[in-house]
C-alpha cells in the first residue's frame, strides 16, 4: 500500500477505469490500495475507516461501506473509489480547514462566549469547514439578537480563501438598535386597574432606568412570566376561572417600537367553604392538617394552596417519601361562588439516597461543598437535610445560585441521586469606601481580600484605611474547617493609628499592634461558639493637645498599655443568604475579657438581625446592637476600648463616630455603653422586576454613646432617617445613603450623604 503518485498507463487501461465504477465490479483480491487527493489529513485517516485491507475480498457492498465511513468522518468534500484492475484508487477532496473565526461590528454578546458556543457546534479554528455548518451559525447568530429585541440586526458570513486550503471565516453585524416596548395595554379588566396590573410585569415601557435594567426590552419568555404572574394575582384573590384569552406583541415597520396587547376574562370571585384530606397521611393526619394555608371563608388563593402542597410534599420527604404526589382538587360551586378544597396524596414508597453528586463548581473543591451536607449517601431521603444542606452550601457566599436535583436511579425503585448544582461567582473583592464631611473631607478607606481562595473556601484579606484620623492595616486569614469535625480558626494581625475625629492638633496619636487567634466551634447547624486569645500593646504618642482622658490614662499607666483580650463568643445563623437576605435571623453575642497587663476591662457586646419578607421583592430588615463595657480590678477602664457611634454601621446622617461623651477639650472620645437600632424597608427599584441584587431602601436610625459614669437613657438618643440604594456590585455590595437627623443636639455633626462597599447595615 501507499500514497498514490503519478502512474504511466495506457488509454486502454484508463478507459476501463472510466467505464468500470467502484460500484459496479466484480469481486476481486486487492492487491494495493493507493488514496489521492490529500493535502492535510494524514493517510492513515483514511486506511483507518477502509473496510478492507490488501488480501481482502473486495465487492460492491464494501465499496459502499468506504464511501459512507470516509463522508462521516467530515473531513472531505468529495470521496470516490476508481479501480485499476485489482488496485482500489481513493480519490477525495478535502475541505478546507478553518484558520481563523472572527466576528466585526458584535457588541451585545461577548466575542469569546460566541466563539466556544461554535466551536462546541464545529466552527473553530483548525476544525474542517463546512458550509451548511456555518449557514446554521449564522442563522442562530440572528435569532439570539431577536431574544435581544434587536430586530434590524443583520449578519454576513464572509469565508475568505487562504494558501494550503485553509479559510478565514468572518461574521459581520450590524447590530442596530434595540426595539423597545412602547406600550403595553390590557383590555377586558374591570376590578382591578390596569395601572396595578401592568405595575405587576417585569417587563415594562421605556423609562429612566431601563438603560441599566432593559426591562423594555421584548421577550417572549419574559412576557409568559409576566402573564403568569398576573394570572397568579387573580387567583391569589378568589378569581378561579381568570384566563388570559390572547397576547398580541405587534413591531413597528421601522423595527424599533414594539406594542402588546393582553386580552383578559376576569371571572366570578369563589369563596372557601371547605378544606378535606383524601389519601394516604401516613397515620398522622393531625400533623398534616396543621399545615393546611386554606382558610375556609376566606376568598380562594392559589398561593394557599400551592404552599400547602409544598408543605405536604416537604412533609412527606421528612419521612423519606421523595415522589409523594399531592393533588389540589377544587370542588367548584358556580351558582354560589363557592369552592371546596380537596388535597389527595399518594406517598409512593420511601426512598434513600444512593450518591450525592456536585456540578458547576469549576473552582471550588468538591470537598468544600460536601462537608457542608447534612443529608448522607446511603441513607434515607430526608427532605429537611436536603434543605439544610443545599442552605449551608448558598451561605458560604461562593455561588450566585444553588439548586438540588433529585433523580430516580434505573432499575431501583427505592434509590434517588441527588446532584447540587452551583453557579460560582468571583470571589475575589476590591472593596471601596469614602464619606464627605467638613472635618475629613474625603476620606477612603480600601481592603483587598479573597474569601475562597485556590477554591479552598479559606480566606485571605488586607484591609487598608487611609482616613486622616483612622489609619489601620489588617491581614486577617480565616480557616473555616480547621478540623474535620467544622471548628474553624481565625487569625487577624493588626496595626492601627487613630486620633479622636475632632482633635485640635496633628502631633499625638495611639498605635495599636496586636494579634488576635480564634477559634469556633459549632455545636448545631446554626450555632457556633467562638473563643480566642489575643496580644496587643497600645501606645500614645506625642504629648501636644492631648485630649483630657488620655493625658489622665498616661499618668497613671505610663505610655503604654498591655492587654491581653480573651474572647468568648456565640452565633446563630439563619439568614437564607449572606448577602442579600430576604428573611430569617442572625444572631450574635461576644464577650471581651482583659487578662493580665495593666489594661483590665471587661466588654460585651450583642446584636441581633431579623429580616422579614413582605411580598414580592419588598422586604423589611431590622437590626439591633447593644454593647457594654466596665473597669476590673479597680482600674480605670481603657479609653482605647471605648465604643463610638454615628455613621455607617450606626446612626447615618451624623458624623463617623462624633455621638458620645466629650471631652473637656471638645474631643469626641466615645465611651463604655452603646445603643444601636437600625430598620430597613427594601423596595425593588422602578422597572427592575424582582432583582434583589439593586434595591432602594428607606431607613430609620436610633443609637448613642455613653460614658462610664453616664445613665443610658431614652431622651439622650439620636435618630435620624433617610433614603438610600443598595447594589449587590461586582466589587462587593455598595450602599449609598441619604438622611437627615429627626433628633439632634445643637452641637452634632452632620453628614448627610455616605457611601461604602461591603457593610451590612
Amino acid at each position: 500500500m501507499g500514497l498514490a503518485r503519478p502512474v504511466a498507463a495506457c488509454v486502454a487501461s484508463v478507459a476501463v477505469v472510466a467505464a468500470a465504477p467502484a460500484w459496479a465490479v466484480e469481486p476481486f483480491v486487492l492487491k494495493d490500495i493507493r488514496i489521492e487527493g490529500l493535502q492535510r489529513t494524514d493517510p492513515g485517516t483514511v486506511f483507518a475507516s477502509l473496510p478492507f485491507r490488501v488480501g481482502d475480498t473486495y465487492d460492491d457492498a464494501k465499496g459502499a461501506t468506504a464511501l459512507r465511513a470516509l463522508f462521516a468522518t467530515g473531513l472531505f468534500n468529495d470521496v470516490r473509489l476508481e479501480i485499476d484492475g485489482d488496485v482500489v484508487i481513493v480519490v477525495v477532496e478535502e475541505r478546507p480547514v478553518i484558520a481563523a473565526v472572527s466576528f466585526v461590528g458584535m457588541k451585545e454578546f461577548e466575542s469569546d462566549t460566541i466563539s466556544k458556543a461554535l466551536r462546541d457546534a464545529g466552527i473553530g479554528e483548525g476544525l474542517p469547514f463546512d458550509k451548511a455548518l456555518v449557514d446554521r451559525a449564522e442563522q442562530e447568530i440572528k435569532r439570539q439578537y431577536l431574544s435581544r429585541s434587536l430586530y434590524g440586526a443583520e449578519v454576513v458570513t464572509t469565508v475568505t480563501p487562504l494558501e494550503r486550503n485553509r479559510v478565514n471565516v468572518t461574521f459581520t453585524v450590524v447590530e442596530g438598535d434595540a426595539a423597545r416596548i412602547g406600550e403595553i395595554r390590557i383590555v377586558g379588566n374591570a376590578v382591578f386597574s390596569e395601572r396595578t396590573l401592568l405595575g405587576l410585569f417585569e417587563q415594562t415601557t421605556s423609562g429612566w432606568l431601563t438603560w441599566y435594567t432593559k426591562s423594555d426590552r421584548y421577550s417572549r419568555a419574559k412576557l409568559n412570566a409576566d402573564l403568569e404572574t398576573l394570572r397568579a394575582y387573580y387567583t391569589n384573590r378568589g378569581y378561579l376561572d381568570f384566563a388570559v384569552e390572547s397576547a398580541q406583541v405587534t413591531i413597528s415597520p421601522d423595527k424599533q417600537h414594539i406594542a402588546i396587547t393582553i386580552s383578559v376574562r376576569e371571572g366570578q370571585r369563589f369563596v372557601v367553604t371547605g378544606v378535606r384530606l383524601e389519601g394516604e397521611y401516613l397515620g398522622r393526619l393531625d400533623e398534616f392538617k396543621s399545615l393546611v394555608r386554606v382558610e375556609p371563608g376566606a376568598p380562594y388563593r392559589a398561593q394557599d394552596v400551592a404552599d400547602t402542597v409544598r408543605l405536604f410534599g416537604e412533609r412527606f420527604g421528612l419521612y423519606g417519601y421523595a415522589f409523594a404526589r399531592v393533588e389540589p382538587n377544587p370542588v367548584i360551586d358556580r351558582e354560589r361562588g363557592q369552592v371546596e378544597v380537596v388535597f389527595v396524596a399518594l406517598p409512593q414508597r420511601r426512598v434513600y439516597v444512593r450518591r450525592i453528586n456536585v456540578a458547576g463548581n469549576l473552582r471550588t473543591r468538591d470537598e468544600v461543598i460536601r462537608r457542608e451536607f447534612r443529608q448522607f449517601e446511603s441513607a434515607w431521603y430526608d427532605g429537611a437535610r436536603i434543605k439544610l444542606s443545599r442552605d449551608r452550601v448558598d451561605r458560604l457566599g461562593f455561588f450566585t445560585e444553588v439548586s438540588v436535583d433529585t433523580e430516580e436511579v434505573p432499575g431501583a425503585p427505592d434509590q434517588v441521586d441527588l446532584t447540587l448544582k452551583v453557579t460560582e461567582k468571583p470571589t475575589g473583592n476590591l472593596l471601596l469606601g469614602a464619606g464627605y464631611s467638613s472635618a475629613e473631607k474625603l476620606s477612603l478607606t480600601a481592603s483587598v481580600r479573597q474569601e475562597n481562595i485556590f477554591g479552598t473556601g479559606n480566606y485571605l484579606g488586607v484591609e487598608l484605611n487611609t482616613s486622616k484620623y483612622n489609619r489601620s492595616f489588617v491581614l486577617s486569614s480565616v480557616d473555616p474547617y480547621f478540623t474535620v469535625d467544622g471548628v474553624s480558626r481565625y487569625l487577624d494581625l493588626y496595626y492601627r493609628t487613630t486620633r479622636p475625629i475632632n482633635s485640635q492638633g496633628d502631633t499625638y496619636s495611639l498605635v495599636t499592634p496586636g494579634v488576635v487567634v480564634r477559634f469556633g466551634v459549632p455545636f448545631s447547624d446554626f450555632d457556633t461558639v467562638f473563643f480566642g486569645l489575643g496580644v496587643e500593646s497600645t501606645r500614645i504618642k506625642g504629648s501636644t493637645g492631648l485630649p483630657n482622658n488620655w493625658y489622665l490614662y498616661r499618668e497613671e499607666y505610663g505610655d503604654t498599655a498591655t492587654a491581653f483580650p480573651l474572647t468568648l463568643g456565640w452565633a446563630r445563623d439563619g439568614r437564607d443568604s449572606a448577602l442579600v437576605p430576604t428573611r430569617g435571623r442572625y444572631s450574635r453575642v461576644n464577650l471581651e475579657w482583659g487578662v493580665g497587663g495593666n489594661a483590665q476591662y471587661a466588654r460585651a457586646n450583642l446584636q441581633l438581625q431579623q429580616y422579614i419578607p413582605l411580598g414580592g421583592a419588598y422586604t423589611l430588615g431590622l437590626n439591633g446592637e447593644i454593647g457594654y463595657g466596665r473597669s476590673l480590678n479597680d482600674r480605670t477602664y481603657p479609653f482605647f476600648k471605648n465604643y463610638f457611634g454615628g455613621g455607617l454601621g450606626s446612626v447615618r446622617a451624623f458624623d463617623q463616630a462624633s455621638l458620645g461623651p466629650v471631652d473637656v477639650t471638645g474631643t469626641y472620645i466615645g465611651g463604655p455603653k452603646r445603643v444601636n437600632l437600625n430598620a430597613e424597608l427594601y423596595v425593588p427599584v422602578p422597572g427592575s422586576g424582582t432583582d434583589k441584587t439593586l434595591r432602594l431602601f428607606a431607613f430609620t436610625d436610633v443609637g448613642n454613646v455613653w460614658g462610664e459614669d453616664e445613665k443610658v437613657s431614652a431622651g439622650s438618643l439620636r435618630a435620624s432617617a433617610g433614603i438610600g440604594l443598595s447594589w449587590l456590585s461586582p466589587i462587593g455590595p455598595l450602599k449609598l445613603s441619604y438622611g437627615t437627623p429627626i433628633r439632634k443636639e445643637p452641637n452634632d455633626r452632620i453628614q448627610k450623604f455616605q457611601f461604602q462597599v461591603g457593610t451590612a447595615f
